[in-house]
């Protein structure tokens, strides 16, 4: 259980002060024993690739956001980001928002600084950047940090964002509040 958590894209984000448009690839598996893993390198035969993450099923209630957990265990959450869409996977375990470099560029969000991410598998390399709207159920926030990374498939929705809310999770639901 520990390994799993370690395996999530997690932790220390390092910002470099030297400029770079570029980041390095961070692969999402599914070993045999079904735990999702996070490496640099491609999955292995032997493994399976995530590849498709389906639509979030998410509400508003009073203020509140309520997400209901998927059938694989995972929370999703749409979001706009510019204005335009797209769908997180809500990661704990991530210090920050992390974005698929194809989705930055068309949301014309742009590279600032090398940066490092601390993975299970050592160390993955990113970029700095800051997301000039970023818009989910009734929450509307400005100039986020977030980091992009060329072969994400999945864009991550993490704690950078996640610790300005209250959070409660009970009967397979997240609810995201201000209260």
């Amino acid at each position: 259980m520990q390994r799993n958590i370690v395996a999530m894209l997690s932790a220390i984000i390092l910002a470099l002060p030297t400029a770079g448009a570029w980041a390095a690839s961070v692969y999402k598996c599914k070993n045999q024993q079904g735990d999702l893993i996070y490496q640099e390198s491609p999955c292995k035969q032997d493994v399976q690739a995530i590849a498709s993450w389906g639509a979030a099923e998410m509400q508003q209630l009073d203020g509140m956001l309520i997400l209901k957990q998927r059938g694989n265990g995972h929370y999703y959450l749409e979001a706009t980001v510019n204005d335009k869409a797209i769908t997180f996977l809500v990661d704990t375990g991530a210090s920050g928002i992390s974005l698929p470099m194809s989705f930055a560029l068309s949301a014309k969000i742009n590279c600032r600084n090398k940066a490092y991410m601390q993975t299970a598998n050592g160390v993955a390399e990113a970029c700095t950047a800051i997301i000039p709207k970023l818009v989910f159920g009734p929450f509307t926030l400005t100039d986020v940090p977030a980091v992009i990374s060329k072969n994400l498939s999945q864009p991550l929705f993490g704690m950078n964002v996640l610790q300005k809310f209250k959070i409660e999770q009970d009967n397979g639901e997240m609810r995201i509040s201000t209260q």
